[in-house]
């Protein structure tokens, strides 16, 4: 344990030491004359040692406090450049956000490069996981979260809602059994993603069908999926026509390696939301970030 002298009589004296005066360093620290004085008899009674020569209209350091002045204005420069870099800290370096994998391997990452390039300064570290982590036991900045916006305690901004529709490769349109019509499905593997708990009213093939009102399809058949993005690539194989979101499915649909077979969808009740502790929304590249991803997504067809 470091045996520290009150801090703030060690700037009153400091102060008063620089300027040789109560009433200088009193305007510098903006309080009266009367307090730095008694800030500095504080002082002297804790060390035991004068530190002024107290004349009817000036002040002269003692010998012991001239040998120590240098060290405390530098102990003093050194708080203030901590402080200075903590507070550069808050604004730029890393920033660790943490994402539902699917989020951020179809959607996130292909944003990312705008975000570096109008914040050189900021750099994102990118969780992927499907645990929901501790923001302070891990570090994390802010998080990306799947779900119905039950965050107690925390502050939660909704990013975007949820569509689900079948996606499959244009390998799947023609071929021996072309998919042509929703009743063409009955020829073709379905592919599943399981939701887990996040909803009761989770978005699946037996849902879908009701809504495209096809009967005689065994709707439980095919592989399921606990990462949506596995669904997604098992798809983009020709392995099967997976039901998913469309915010996954922009990019590749972009890029012609899946189509949407059919323009049917139905509404999740599930959400992607931005959360994180209310205090981190005080953090400068917590905020711009946030600021940033929110524009991003209402671009997002």
């Amino acid at each position: 344990m470091r045996r520290l002298p009150p801090l703030k009589s060690m700037q009153a004296f400091e102060a008063a030491a620089r300027w040789l005066s109560f009433s200088k360093a009193a305007e510098e620290l903006f309080v009266t004359p009367a307090a730095i004085s008694q800030q500095i008899k504080q002082l002297e009674s804790y060390l035991g040692v004068p530190l002024f020569h107290r004349m009817t209209r000036a002040v002269q350091l003692t010998e012991e406090a001239r040998t120590v002045l240098p060290l405390v204005t530098e102990g003093f420069d050194k708080l203030a450049e901590a402080a200075e870099r903590l507070a550069r800290e808050e604004e730029t370096g890393l920033l660790t956000v943490s994402s539902v994998p699917t989020f951020a391997i179809k959607w996130l990452l292909h944003q990312l490069t705008d975000f570096s390039d109008k914040y050189p300064d900021i750099d994102v570290r990118l969780d992927a996981s499907l645990e929901t982590r501790d923001f302070q036991r891990d570090g994390i900045d802010v998080s990306i979260r799947l779900g119905m916006g039950n965050y107690p305690g925390l502050q939660a901004t909704r990013i975007f809602g949820e569509e689900v529709s079948p996606v499959c490769s244009p390998k799947l349109l023609s071929g021996a059994k072309p998919l042509r019509s929703s009743e063409d499905l009955r020829n073709h593997r379905l592919l599943h993603v399981d939701w887990g708990a996040l909803t009761s009213q989770s978005p699946d093939w037996r849902m879908w069908t009701k809504a495209a009102g096809i009967e005689d399809i065994d709707v439980k058949r095919g592989p399921k999926f606990t990462v949506e993005s596995m669904a997604i690539e098992a798809a983009i194989n020709a392995d099967g026509v997976a039901l998913v979101s469309h915010s996954a499915v922009v990019e590749d649909l972009r890029a012609g390696r899946l189509v949407r077979p059919f323009n049917l969808t139905v509404q999740s009740d599930l959400a992607y939301w931005l959360v994180c502790p209310h205090s981190h929304m005080r953090r400068a590249k917590v905020r711009v970030f946030c600021e940033w991803l929110l524009a991003e997504a209402a671009k997002t067809p």
